[in-house]
C-alpha cells in the first residue's frame, strides 16, 4: 500500500477531528488531504484524484449531505463516508438515499472507522490495525491485561494528534495516568502539562484559575495573575472531573475549545492559547446531558475521541502487578504478600479501583510487624467477598461463563447491536464488551 496507497480526502471544520483523521489514516498506510468546508472540498475534487471522501455533517456553510450532493453530481463513483456528533436519523436516512456508503456518529471508534474505509474501498482482506510499535509505556504503568494494552494501543494513534480527547471511567482507575502517558507521546511532550481539577476548586475561583484576573478585577485581586490555559500554551492541560463545572463556565469553555480565545477576568483583552485540551469525567456526560447539567455542544466539543479506562475487576491481569508495585513503593521493597493474600486481591471487586488499590497495600504494610502481608493485613471487606466469589467460581466455571455470554448476546440484540448503549446495560466498559465479543467471534459465535 506503501507506493499506491488510497489517497482520502478530509473534510471537517474542526481542527482537532481532521488532526485526528489525518493521523489515524496515515498511521493505517492512507494518503490524505485536508479541507476545512464543503466549498473548499469541491474545489479539490476538482483538482485532484481521490478515492474517497469523508465528510463531517455539521459545517458552517455547504453541510456535509449538500457537499455529498455537489460531489455526486461530479463524482458519481466517488464513496463518501459521513460522521457526525449530531445522530439524526433523518440525516442518516438522507445520507444513505444519496449515495453514502454510511454514516458513523462521532466520538469516532477507529476499529469502525477503518472497517467502513476498508469496505468502501474494496479493501477485504482484513488488516489489523497498525500501531507505533516504537512507543514504549513508562515504568509507572501497570497494563499486563488485554483491555489496558488495547487501551494504550489506541492511545499511542491518537496521541500524535492535535485532537481534544475525552477520558472516560470509573472514580480511581488511573485518568490522570492516562493523560501523562497521551501527553508524552505527543508533539507537545517538551511543553508544559497543566493539570486543574474543577471539582476541589471552588465555582467563585474556577473562572480566575481556568483564565486568570487582572488587578482589581474582585475583592483581594491584588495583583494581575495567568491563567492555567495561558500556563498551557504550546503544550497540554487537562480539566479533570469537568462535569463540576456551572453551566455558565462551561459556556465560555466552550469558546475555548472553538478558537482557543478567552478573557482574564476584568479584562476586555482576548488571549489566544493553542493548548490541547484533555477532559476527563467519572460521570456519565450524555446522561448529564440529558438531564441539563452539561451543554451539548461542549460535550461533542471535548468529546473528538474518547479513551474509556475500564475498571479493575475487568483487569484482573493488573491486580497483583499493581499491588507488588505498591507494596514495593511503600515498603521499599521490604515487604511480599502470602498466595493466600493474592488470592484474596485477585477476587476482591475493587469498587474504588486503582486508588483503593493502593490504600489497601499501604494499610497491610503499616498492619505488618515482618516482610510478610497476611490476609488480616488486609481490610476486612477484601477478606469477606473473596469467599462467596471463591465458592461460586468453585461451582461451575463453565457454566457461569455460558450464562455472561447468553445475557451479552441478549442484551445485544435488545439494543439493535449499540456497543455503547449495550455495554451501559450490562454495567461494564465498552472496551470489555468489544474484548469479550472478540472472544466469541474465535470461538465461532455469531455477534452481529
Amino acid at each position: 500500500m506503501a507506493s499506491e496507497a488510497p489517497r482520502i480526502l478530509i473534510v471537517d471544520d474542526d481542527p482537532g477531528q481532521r488532526s485526528l483523521l489525518n493521523s489515524f489514516l496515515h498511521s493505517q498506510g492512507f494518503e490524505t488531504a485536508l479541507a476545512d468546508s464543503g466549498e473548499r472540498a469541491l474545489e479539490m475534487l476538482r483538482a485532484g484524484k481521490f478515492a474517497m471522501m469523508i465528510s463531517d455533517v455539521r459545517m458552517p456553510g455547504l453541510t456535509g449531505l449538500e457537499t455529498l450532493r455537489r460531489a455526486r453530481q461530479e463524482h458519481v463513483t466517488l464513496p463518501v463516508l459521513l460522521v457526525t456528533a449530531f445522530t439524526d436519523i433523518r440525516d442518516a436516512v438522507a445520507a444513505m438515499r444519496d449515495g453514502a456508503v454510511n454514516y458513523l456518529p462521532k466520538p469516532i471508534d477507529l476499529d469502525e472507522l477503518l472497517n467502513s474505509v476498508r469496505q468502501a474501498l474494496g479493501i477485504s482482506k482484513p488488516i489489523p490495525l497498525q500501531y507505533d510499535q516504537e512507543k514504549q509505556l513508562p515504568d509507572y504503568v501497570i497494563a499486563r491485561s488485554p483491555l489496558m494494552q488495547s487501551l494504550f494501543r489506541d492511545a499511542s494513534l491518537i496521541a500524535p494528534s492535535e485532537t481534544r480527547v475525552l477520558i472516560t471511567g470509573e472514580s480511581g482507575v488511573g485518568k490522570e495516568v492516562l493523560t501523562d502517558v497521551v501527553h508524552a507521546w505527543s508533539s507537545r511532550a517538551k511543553g508544559p502539562l497543566v493539570k486543574v481539577n474543577c471539582a476541589a476548586i471552588p465555582e467563585t475561583l474556577l473562572e480566575s484559575e481556568l483564565f486568570g484576573h487582572e488587578k482589581g478585577a474582585f475583592t483581594d485581586a491584588r495583583a494581575r495573575r495567568i491563567g492555567r490555559f495561558e500556563e498551557a500554551n504550546d503544550g497540554t492541560i487537562f480539566l479533570d472531573e469537568v462535569a463540576e463545572m456551572s453551566l455558565s463556565l462551561q459556556a465560555k469553555l466552550l469558546r475555548v475549545t472553538q478558537d482557543g480565545r478567552f478573557q482574564r477576568v476584568g479584562s476586555n483583552r482576548e488571549i489566544h492559547t493553542n493548548a490541547r485540551i484533555l477532559a476527563a469525567s467519572n460521570r456519565i456526560l450524555e446522561d448529564e446531558v440529558k438531564n441539563g447539567r452539561f451543554r451539548e455542544d461542549l460535550f461533542y466539543r471535548l468529546n473528538v475521541v474518547e479513551l474509556n479506562i475500564p475498571p479493575l475487576r475487568e483487569r484482573r491481569e493488573d491486580i497483583l502487578p499493581l499491588a507488588s508495585r505498591f507494596i514495593e513503593e511503600i515498603a521499599r521493597g521490604r515487604a511480599r504478600f502470602s498466595d493466600t493474600v493474592a488470592d484474596c486481591l485477585e477476587r476482591y471487586s475493587w469498587p474504588g479501583n486503582v486508588r483503593e488499590l493502593r490504600n489497601a497495600m499501604e494499610r497491610a504494610v503499616l498492619l505488618s510487624r515482618s516482610e510478610l502481608i497476611l490476609p488480616e493485613h488486609l481490610p476486612a471487606r477484601v477478606r469477606a467477598t473473596a469467599e462467596p466469589l471463591a465458592a461460586a467460581e468453585a461451582a461451575d466455571p463453565a457454566r457461569l461463563e455460558e450464562i455472561e455470554r447468553q445475557a451479552i448476546l441478549q442484551a445485544l440484540q435488545q439494543h439493535d447491536f449499540n456497543r455503547t448503549e449495550t455495554a451501559r446495560a450490562l454495567g461494564i466498559s465498552r472496551r470489555a464488551l468489544l474484548y469479550k465479543l472478540q472472544r466469541y467471534r474465535e470461538l465461532g459465535c455469531k455477534v452481529e
